[in-house]
């Protein structure tokens, strides 16, 4: 048995780009630690794909710092650079999202 899911609540760091069949959004989360006598923020950036329905609802509905909840799974794709070498890139298929408080 294997589970590939993910979940995530943050903030949109851009508009959403619709291409196509095709929505993709940046999403930051930020955590807070102490170190010694300082807080220290830390923020993640996760590159999230959503299809159908669920992308033109957030293209429609979405803006830069809009507060939203996804659930997905982990996808990582092999492409080829301009100068031929690999590269990786590692997004999250959104499942679902939901649109959540916060910034407008």
């Amino acid at each position: 048995m294997s589970v590939n899911k993910v979940i995530l609540v943050g903030n949109l760091g851009a508009d959403p780009e619709a291409r196509g069949p095709v929505t993709k959004i940046r999403l930051a989360t930020a955590e807070r630690k102490k170190q010694g006598d300082e807080w220290v923020d830390h923020t993640e950036w996760h590159n999230i794909a959503c299809f159908g329905k669920t992308g033109e609802n957030v293209a429609k509905f979405c803006k830069k710092g809009k507060q939203i909840y996804v659930e997905g799974k982990i996808r990582t794709s092999k492409y080829k650079d301009r100068e031929g070498s690999d590269r990786w890139s590692t997004e999250v298929v959104a499942d679902v999202v939901r649109f959540l408080g916060g910034r407008e």
